[in-house]
Parts: structure tokens; C-alpha cells; sequence
């Protein structure tokens, strides 16, 4: 295919991929309005962000698969039909059970946008353009992950609704260049299917996000030990080992499990956990910025501005610094200064300049830990036939760390009934998360190291 056609199979998929992340936050300034809407607490209102952050990463690994076995255009297109169902469903919805349905069915479709996106660009663009349109992809996914609020606070003037409304449109247009400008691919239904991998894994992480977001922070021993928590705490670490069994035995499994034989593997995907709940914490600072400021909510979702211009920015400067100064220093000065954000969101709440100071500081951290850095240790640690199961697992691993970061930060706000102080002690709690990832990078490897490994690899 020549290059004018690659570029507008590039613009195609960056539309679909900019849709399927901006509707991760794009919730964050409805939700005050969506309670009010329907009247309910906040601990039952974080599942709004948490069902599709739980959806998207079951749809991640289903739609990729699916996409090997029936071809990437037919499964994209299903990929966005799905989102735009799941949008016309939340925007007709009558009751709060309505609306968590239909960010479900967004979520499954998103979960596929942004795999099958990527194994399109290796199916289709030269060696020598796929890490540029990679990297473009990747920019546009974390760069619109945290635009979200801010959009979805200037259209709510309008009502919560149109938050949604747009999807709309939007989706019809790509599915039918879909049809005209994406190319057909092979099929291969000799490709076995890792269903019980998938099942595990689904009912894993929905039974630790449930138990989670059932906690009561305010009389932790007393909540910790009912029937709304430790059943669902008890399955998901008895799941967990279960899992691994079944990725080691499957044909092709899901999760590569024999990277994590190495501990560089291991440190980061532990990390990751960690910047998935950083980022569900960027979701809530609208809300956050209404009980502390008492801003109205247009204005606290242009809070969000100091992260996202700190990560447009800071992105491809990290990606400079990267090569010389290796990943493990740059990752230990990015969490660390994330620290400090964080701290200050916590502690300074109530002074509008400490706020945005918080803000940049986050943003820095946030564009070491979710852009290049992770994802470059990963491609050195990965063997060549695994690297893209590499980069994969990264994505499932920070789409755990968000779906629990989601549970846990409703959960300590909805214990305190939504007052001020309870999203001062969950900024707290993921500072302290912050400072666990921190003391992690020290283990990683140095510039030395990883030259050393290179050569190896090679």
C-alpha cells in the first residue's frame, strides 16, 4: 500500500483509538451530575469508571485474539459498533444499573481499539515507519486518557448525556471508511483461543475490584471481615495462582507468563500496577476540586489542564532523556517527583496554586511512568518472538492497576460520604503507592545493565 494510504489508515485508527481513551475519563466532571441524576452514593457512582476499565481489560486480550483468528478489519469495525451501542445505551439510560450496563459494552469495545489498532500498523506499515506511527498511537492514548475530563466538563453544560452523544457520530463515520479504506486481512482459525485464561482472569479481577470498593476505610476491621468483602478478597487470591497454571499450560495463552522469569519483568509490571492507580486518581481530581475549591464544574475539569500540558510536554523530553540517562534514573526521579504531587493534592487541598503545583508534579511523574521508559525496559527484557506480548502484558497489568485504583479511591471517598476528607486520605494512600514504586526502581536495572542485556538479546 503507498504512503498517502497508510496515512489515512494512520488518521483512521488515531480516531478510534483518541474515542476509546477519552471515554475512560471522560466521566470524571459528570459524576457529581450523574448522582444527582439518579440518586446514588458515591461508592455504587465509581462504577461508572470502574466497569469500563474492568470491560476494557477483558475486551484488551479477546478482541486481539479475535482479531488473529477472523482478520483485523472485520473485528475493528465490530470493535467501534460495540462502543457506539454501549454510548447509545448509556445516553437512553433510565436507571443507574442501565448506565453501568452500557459503559460495559463501551468498555469491551474499547478494550479492542487500541491492540487491534497497533497489530494493523505491523500488518501494514514498513519496518521503518512502525515505531513512528507506534509512537503516535501511544501519545494519543495517554495524552486523551487525561483530556477527557476537560471535555467533559465544557460539554456538560448541555447535560451528562452529551458526553456521550458524541461517540455517536463519530463512530458511524469510522465504521464506514472503515469499510472503504482499511484493507482486508487473513484469517487463521487455527489459532486456539485461550478461553480459560480469559474466564479466570475476568472473574479474578472483577471479584478484587468488587471486595475493594465494599471496604469501609472508616471501620476497615469491621467491613474487611463481611460478607461484602473478604468472600470476594478470598476468590481473587486463590485465582491468582490458578491463573498462572493455566497461562504456563495453555497453547497460547493470554499472559506470557515466562517473562516474569525475569526480575526486571517483574519489578515493572509491579510498578504498573502502581501508575494504574495513579492514573484512576487523575479521574477524580474534578471532583475533587469541587468539595475542596468549591469551583463549579466547568471549571474544576480545566484543573485538569497543569497534567495534560505537563504530559504533551514532558512526554517526548523523557523519551530524549531516556537514551541518556537510562530507564532506572529516569524512573526513579519521575515517581519520586510524583510523590510529591501527590502529597500536595493531599495535604495543600485548599490552596489553589499548591494545587496546580501538585498537578505539574503528577503530570511529570505520570509521563515517565505510562510513557516510554516501561515500555523500553519491556522491549530489552521481552525475546524477539515475545515483545509483543511484552508490550501487551504491560497494558493489562496498568489496566488492573486502574480498575483497582478505581474500587479503592470510591471506596475511601464513599466511606466518608463524599466530604473533603476522605479524598484527602485516598490522595494519601496513593502518595504512599507512589512511594512503593519509587523504592521499586532502585532494583531496576542500570544503562550498563541493560546495554549488557541488549547485546545479549541480539
Amino acid at each position: 500500500m503507498n504512503l498517502k494510504g497508510n496515512q489515512k489508515i494512520l488518521l483512521l485508527l488515531l480516531i478510534g483509538v483518541f474515542m476509546g481513551s477519552l471515554d475512560i475519563g471522560i466521566v470524571g466532571p459528570a459524576l457529581p451530575s450523574i448522582q444527582v441524576y439518579f440518586g446514588v452514593n458515591e461508592r455504587l457512582l465509581s462504577w461508572v469508571f470502574t466497569i469500563y476499565i474492568l470491560f476494557f481489560m477483558i475486551g484488551t486480550p479477546l478482541m486481539a485474539k479475535l482479531s488473529d483468528i477472523y482478520g483485523r478489519k472485520s473485528i475493528y469495525v465490530l470493535d467501534i459498533l460495540l462502543f457506539a451501542i454501549g454510548s447509545f445505551i448509556t445516553i437512553t439510560s433510565f436507571s443507574i444499573d442501565m448506565l453501568i450496563l452500557g459503559r460495559a459494552i463501551q468498555g469491551i469495545g474499547a478494550g479492542g481499539i487500541f491492540p487491534v489498532a497497533n497489530a494493523f500498523i505491523g500488518d501494514i506499515f514498513p519496518p521503518e515507519r512502525r515505531g513512528g506511527a507506534l509512537g503516535i498511537l501511544s501519545s494519543i492514548w495517554g495524552v486523551s486518557f487525561v483530556l477527557g475530563p476537560i471535555l467533559g466538563g465544557l460539554l456538560l453544560n448541555h447535560g451528562w448525556q452529551w458526553l456521550f452523544i458524541i461517540n455517536i457520530p463519530v463512530a458511524v463515520i469510522v465504521i464506514i471508511a472503515s469499510l472503504y479504506i482499511l484493507p482486508k486481512t487473513d484469517r487463521n482459525r487455527m489459532i486456539n483461543f485461550d478461553w480459560l485464561g480469559i474466564i479466570t482472569l475476568s472473574v479474578l479481577v472483577s471479584s478484587l475490584a468488587y471486595g475493594i470498593n465494599q471496604i469501609n476505610t472508616n471501620n476497615f476491621l469491621v467491613s474487611i471481615t463481611s460478607l461484602q468483602v473478604w468472600p470476594f478478597l478470598i476468590l481473587a487470591a486463590v485465582l491468582l495462582p490458578v491463573l498462572w497454571k493455566v497461562e504456563e499450560a495453555a497453547q497460547d495463552p493470554l499472559i506470557q507468563v515466562d517473562l516474569f522469569k525475569s526480575k526486571e519483568v517483574k519489578l515493572i509490571t509491579s510498578i504498573m500496577v502502581g501508575t494504574g492507580l495513579v492514573q484512576a486518581s487523575t479521574i477524580f481530581v474534578p471532583v475533587f476540586v469541587i468539595v475542596a475549591l468549591s469551583f463549579s464544574i466547568t471549571n474544576a475539569s480545566l484543573m485538569l489542564l497543569p497534567i495534560v500540558l505537563t504530559m504533551a510536554i514532558g512526554g517526548p523530553i523523557i523519551g530524549r532523556l531516556l537514551d541518556r540517562y537510562g530507564s532506572r534514573n529516569i524512573m526513579f526521579t519521575g515517581t519520586f517527583i510524583m510523590i510529591i504531587g501527590l502529597f500536595i493534592l493531599s495535604i495543600f487541598s485548599k490552596s489553589f496554586y499548591l494545587f496546580v503545583i501538585g498537578e505539574i508534579l503528577i503530570g511529570i511523574g505520570m509521563s515517565t511512568a505510562i510513557g516510554s521508559p516501561p515500555r523500553y525496559i519491556m522491549l530489552i527484557e521481552s525475546p524477539p518472538k515475545e515483545r509483543a506480548a511484552g508490550q501487551g502484558l504491560i497494558n493489562i497489568i496498568t489496566s488492573g492497576g486502574q480498575l483497582i485504583g478505581g474500587a479503592l479511591i470510591g471506596a475511601v471517598i464513599g466511606s466518608y460520604a463524599g466530604n473533603l476528607i476522605g479524598y484527602q486520605l485516598a490522595y494519601l494512600l496513593i502518595g504512599f503507592v507512589a512511594i512503593f514504586m519509587t523504592i521499586l526502581t532502585i532494583g531496576l536495572k542500570s544503562k550498563k545493565e541493560q546495554g549488557e542485556t541488549m547485546d545479549i538479546g541480539t
